[in-house]
């Protein structure tokens, strides 16, 4: 039952990496300063994009009946 495609599965989990970890990078902190506690909101959506990547399932794909995927069509 999956509906992502590789290339949507790609972006997801580089966009995931990315998010999960700039809050934490020395180099990229400042960035994120003015943020307050929702700089740890971006960790959890970037863990969401790559359990979405991994698992090749996007539940908000499902609810609108979108797939990027060649599987199963």
């Amino acid at each position: 039952m999956a509906n992502l495609g590789s290339v949507d599965r790609t972006i997801r989990f580089v966009a995931g990496l990315l998010l999960f970890v700039a809050p934490f990078l020395p180099w990229t902190a400042g960035l994120f300063t003015n943020f307050g506690a929702f700089v740890y909101a971006l960790p959890v959506v970037g863990l969401v994009l790559i359990a979405t990547a991994i698992f090749r399932f996007c539940p908000a794909y499902a609810l609108f009946g979108i797939r990027t995927c060649e599987i199963g069509r």
